[in-house]
């Protein structure tokens, strides 16, 4: 009889534990409260938007359509509390971009990827052997710049990014310390028009020149070391932006660079989520979910080459979370559980 009480009770124990553990993996802390998200205007930074943005659904938050915004902005907006967070933050790439009331109302949290916002400029490796170009200094040369003119207006035509981008504000630096204007060409059209114009010329056996950035489609399009290759800037000479973190702006180790180290004249960014403070204060379980997400590069340039084989749609998006999330549910389930913890 005493054996048998004891059995029961262990059972029953174990039957309230493990109740215990399946409402705590279904607690909402959200439940009840809307969320205006943004998002920014590349969209190879679509794909961990909607991964956060699933993860707050799942903590029971009701999520508007982001908007999509322009960096400036967006930063303005947060804020002032009109939208709540993005996770297109690249630090210290956009630190100009920041109003001066930044850090007293909003902040940077966690790390989608730490240091692997990459960014430079790239050349068909056939132009690069031919004129042994190994920096922008080279498009100087007249038979480089030449080589490099696409619509005949004397200057070598670079896909470069539109405005209100961080990159835009530092290849129109590289312009002017480098003396390429008389040079060099950037052409500021909607960068997916842009480059997907530049690489129907490179199919059709003509030269590229763009810049280009990691997590990125674009080099899994064309792969640095056997398409394309990573140029050097002619010195590192940083933006104000810049200043901070020169030591990133050299990089080693670069598969298809032209040189070990090169010197890109970008930092390698950190990219991070954005919110405004009193929404974090608010709500703990946002602010730890934001805190835990992070992403492996590889894992965003597969999404990104998938969305430009075509794979592009809301829905087609969706699926793309939907696979992630199977394929990685212990962790998204740990990032689910600390943030219904802080929320307790």
């Amino acid at each position: 009889m005493i054996l048998k009480k004891v059995i029961l009770g262990a059972a029953l124990a174990a039957m309230t534990m493990t109740g215990s553990v399946a409402i705590a993996d279904t607690l909402k802390p959200g439940e009840g409260i809307t969320v205006k998200p943004a998002r920014a205007t590349w969209d190879t930074g679509f794909f961990q938007e909607a991964l956060v943005r699933r993860g707050l659904e799942t903590l029971g938050y009701d999520v508007e359509k982001p908007k999509t915004l322009v960096n400036p902005i967006f930063y303005k907006t947060v804020t002032l509390g009109d939208i709540d967070y993005w996770t297109n933050g690249w630090f210290p790439m956009h630190n100009d971009q920041l109003p001066k009331n930044f850090d007293k109302k909003a902040e940077k949290i966690g790390y989608v990827i730490k240091a692997g916002g990459l960014g430079g400029y790239l050349i068909s490796k056939k132009e690069a052997d031919k004129f042994n170009i190994t920096s922008l200094e080279d498009f100087k040369r007249p038979e480089v710049k030449k080589a490099f003119d696409t619509n005949g207006d004397g200057k070598a035509d670079l896909t470069a990014c539109p405005p209100g981008w961080g990159c835009e504000k530092v290849i129109s630096h590289h312009m002017d310390v480098y003396g390429l204007k008389d040079f060099v060409n950037p052409v500021k059209a909607a960068y997916a028009a842009g480059i997907a114009s530049a690489m129907a010329g490179y199919k059709n056996g003509g030269p590229i020149f763009f810049y280009t950035w990691a997590p990125n489609w674009t080099i899994f399009k064309m792969k640095p070391g056997k398409d394309v290759v990573w140029i050097n800037v002619p010195e590192i000479n940083p933006t104000k932006a810049q200043s901070s973190a020169i030591e990133r702006m050299t990089v080693n180790g670069l598969e298809g660079a032209v040189s070990d180290p090169i010197k890109l004249g970008f930092v390698a960014s950190d990219i991070q989520i954005v919110a405004n403070k009193e929404f974090t204060k608010q709500n703990p379980a946002a602010r730890k979910f934001f805190e835990e997400f992070t992403l492996p590069l590889a894992d965003i340039n597969e999404q990104n080459t998938r969305m430009n084989d075509g794979e592009k749609s809301k829905q087609d998006i969706q699926h793309h979370v939907d696979q992630w999330i199977a394929k990685n549910q212990d962790k998204w389930n740990g990032w689910l559980t600390e943030a219904r913890n802080a929320a307790k």
